[in-house]
């Protein structure tokens, strides 16, 4: 890699990892490219070298705290619901602090795949199934969930529920919380879901 490229990618993050902070403090309609490359230094003619506006970072942001979401839930404390809890949870979190804008870019991505920038080979919500199963076989590997345990179909299951909930919040223009939503279904339903597949059912 060359330096001017090696410059490039530092650029890049710099704008991204700005932007992360400040739409998750403040949500992406309160979120200027002016404030962004403000934060991070860089000129605004920067920001248009890589985005073509501000809603395409999202694509960025998605992969990588996304990814964060399902490292922290792993290294929480206490049994693989907890933990499964905790990815829910985590992710109703982020989408309600990014705003119900963001969220209906999310949606737009869902529904049309081929909106997603260049270099994204996957879409979110495959992306978000993968990141699910991944948690469930981590379920499998510490001994918490029987080898038997159907982990794509749970999957699915639990990323429906999630995206369900996320439309269902973006309809109603974020009047209620997503999180809390989740939560409750977390407490209602997850053990009947998983009962069957848990090596120790105790609670």
């Amino acid at each position: 890699m060359t330096n001017r490229q090696k410059a490039a990618q530092e650029t890049r993050r710099k704008i991204v990892e700005a932007a992360k902070k400040i739409i998750c403090e403040k949500g992406l309609a309160n979120t200027s490219i002016d404030e962004i490359t403000e934060a991070c230094g860089v000129a605004k003619g920067s920001f248009y070298t890589y985005f073509k506006r501000k809603e395409d970072i999202v694509f960025e942001l998605s992969r990588g705290m996304f990814d964060e979401i399902l490292d922290n839930a792993k290294n929480c404390s206490g049994t693989f619901l907890d933990k499964l809890q905790n990815y829910m949870t985590e992710f109703a979190i982020y989408i309600e602090k990014s705003s119900v804008k963001l969220t209906q870019e999310w949606i737009k991505n869902v529904v049309a795949p081929e909106s997603i920038p260049n270099g994204y080979e996957n879409n979110k919500l495959e992306i978000d199934i993968n990141n699910t199963m991944n948690l469930l076989q981590y379920g499998v590997e510490i001994g918490e969930l029987k080898k038997d345990c159907p982990i794509t179909q749970l999957a699915r299951m639990i990323t429906d529920l999630l995206y369900g909930q996320m439309l269902c919040w973006s309809m109603s223009d974020g009047v209620y919380s997503y999180k809390e939503r989740t939560q409750e279904f977390c407490k209602m339903s997850l053990y009947s879901i998983f009962k069957n597949y848990l090596i120790n059912k105790e609670i």
